[in-house]
C-alpha cells in the first residue's frame, strides 16, 4: 500500500512519537485493553453485559454491535488486509517487549480497531447508554494499535472508517433487503 509522501511521512512522525511518549503505568493499561480485546473477548462480554442487563433494548444493542463487528472483522482481516500487503512499523521504534507479539499479517488496516468501532457505533442507536460506555474503550483500543507498534495512525483511521461502514451496513441491510427483494 503506498501512500502519498506527505502523509506516509506524517504516519511515520506520528507513531514514532506515540510509541516513545507512553509512560509506563498508561502502557500497562494499553496492554491490558488490547488483551481484552484480542478475539472480540472484551465486545462478547460487553455484548453478554448489555444482553443481561438492557432488556430488549440491550439484546438489540448486543445484537447489532456483534454483527457489526463480525462485518467489520470480514471486511478488514478477510479482504483489505489480503489486498494491502503493508509490513508493520520498525521493532526498533518501541521501547517496549510488545512489538515482539504482532502479527505477521498486514499492516493495513487495524482489525481490533474495526471491530471495536463498529461494535459501539451499531450498538449506540438501541442503546445510547451503552454506545457511551463503548467509546473510552474503543477509543483505547484504537491507541493501543498504534502505541504497541503493530499499526501506523493511517491503519487505525481505516479500521475506524471500516467499523462505521460495517455498522450502517448492519444497521441498513434488513431495511434495504425488504426494500428491493420482497
Amino acid at each position: 500500500m503506498k501512500l502519498p509522501t506527505e502523509i506516509r511521512e506524517k504516519d511515520r512522525s506520528l507513531a514514532k512519537r506515540l510509541a516513545a511518549s507512553c509512560p509506563p503505568g498508561l502502557h500497562r493499561t494499553l496492554s491490558v485493553v488490547e488483551e481484552a480485546a484480542e478475539g472480540t473477548k472484551l465486545w462478547c462480554g460487553a455484548a453478554a453485559a448489555m444482553a443481561w442487563l438492557g432488556g430488549r433494548r440491550g439484546r438489540k444493542a448486543a445484537a447489532a454491535g456483534l454483527a457489526a463487528a463480525a462485518v467489520a472483522q470480514l471486511l478488514s482481516n478477510g479482504v483489505c488486509k489480503q489486498l494491502a500487503d503493508r509490513p508493520r512499523p520498525p521493532e526498533q521504534w518501541f521501547p517496549h517487549d510488545e512489538v515482539d507479539d504482532r502479527p505477521d499479517s498486514s499492516s493495513f488496516p487495524s482489525g481490533h480497531t474495526a471491530a471495536a468501532v463498529a461494535f459501539t457505533a451499531a450498538g449506540a442507536p438501541a442503546w445510547p447508554l451503552a454506545g457511551v460506555l463503548c467509546t473510552a474503550p474503543a477509543a483505547t483500543v484504537a491507541v493501543e494499535r498504534v502505541q504497541s507498534g503493530a499499526h501506523y495512525p493511517s491503519d487505525v483511521a481505516a479500521g475506524a472508517a471500516i467499523g462505521l461502514a460495517s455498522a450502517w451496513l448492519t444497521r441498513r441491510a434488513p431495511h434495504l433487503f425488504l426494500r428491493h427483494w420482497l
